[in-house]
């Protein structure tokens, strides 16, 4: 049980890392506030997701990225441009794009892995 709930916190370290890159690329620097400030509403809008469709039970589920990704992008950009009072459209499409690559990436590569050992298991029977 707890293998799951850790694994839901990978979506937020996948949000944490969204965050971090997008400072770095714009020499904001790494300051934990910094990063933590820019991820807020996007974390808000992964757990508004996660919560929708109880990533808890199936984790790596396709459905459950969708979900956790989906949250993210609408809640977090919606809050984002509440509280700065404006949302670019590049920064909204990098967004996206970006949060898709790194909480449905991961479940893919994890995915990839328990494959693999799965075959090297069966060939090894």
């Amino acid at each position: 049980m707890w293998r799951r709930s850790a694994l839901a916190l990978v979506d937020a370290l996948a949000v944490l890392v969204f965050a971090a890159l997008g400072r770095r690329s714009h020499d904001e620097g790494l300051a934990i506030v910094g990063i933590v400030e820019v991820a807020a509403p996007f974390l808000v809008g992964a757990l508004v997701g996660a919560l929708a469709v109880r990533s808890w039970r199936d984790p790596l589920a396709l459905r459950t990225g969708l979900a956790v990704w989906a949250g993210a992008v609408v809640v977090g950009l919606a809050l984002r441009a509440a509280f700065l009072d404006r949302l670019p459209l590049s920064f909204a499409i990098v967004a996206t794009v970006s949060l898709a690559v790194l909480v449905l990436g991961w479940r893919g590569a994890v995915l990839g892995i328990m494959r693999l050992r799965g075959r090297r298991a069966r060939q090894h029977a």
